[in-house]
């Protein structure tokens, strides 16, 4: 079965949301720039809480080792995500210090995006869609034939999916795992309950 994953969790009260309905995986975003942005103590005071089968990822953007690492282990992250433009050399030295999971994103607009990507040895990919300045949270799908000749094994797909693609977007790609944040938003950084339900009831 696909794993879920709602990113841009801000508050406590939508991460127990999420993990009632059913999420596998939920993002916090440790990247300044982003409306989503969560300071590292309140996430910790959130991830303390949330059930021990809910995999906590930390969303990182070109930022140093040293400080994934401290925040990593401050709030008790237990997978890495890699947003930024980090390289196979970075993510090589990251697991000389981490033992963690990573999930390196690439956020695509034609097929040379990707074309290097199984220089990264990472658990996990996740495909985005490319919009200048962003680095997720677009709320705008990819050509989803670009996919095509990624490990479907360890891809987590993301862009621009909601309710009403989430479905199909499974059954073409059949990825590990759906990423989702601004179409199951209120506004940045809070959850609308019901479009959360919905995507999660779709996407199972």
């Amino acid at each position: 079965m696909t794993k879920i994953k709602i990113c841009g969790t801000t508050n406590y009260e939508d991460a127990m949301n999420a993990a009632n309905l059913g999420a596998d995986y939920l993002g916090f975003n440790f990247y300044k720039h982003s409306p989503r942005y969560i300071e590292k103590s309140k996430a910790k005071n959130i991830i303390e809480k949330l059930p021990k089968k809910i995999k906590k990822v930390g969303i990182f953007v070109n930022k140093d080792i040293s400080k994934i690492k401290r925040i990593v282990n401050f709030c008790n992250i237990g997978v890495i995500q890699l947003s930024g433009e980090e390289n196979s050399q970075f993510i090589m030295d990251l697991k000389k210090v981490l033992p963690n999971k990573i999930i390196k994103s690439f956020r695509v607009k034609e097929i040379s995006d990707i074309k290097n990507i199984n220089q990264y040895k990472t658990d996990y990919v996740m495909l985005d869609s490319f919009k200048k300045g962003l680095y997720g949270g677009t709320g705008v799908a990819f050509d989803w034939r670009l996919a095509k000749n990624v490990d479907k094994k360890r891809l987590f797909l993301s862009g621009g999916l909601n309710s009403l693609n989430v479905k199909l977007a499974i059954h073409k790609i059949k990825p590990y795992a759906v990423d989702v944040c601004s179409s199951i938003e209120i506004f940045p950084g809070k959850k609308d309950f019901e479009k959360m339900k919905e995507f999660i009831e779709a996407a199972k």
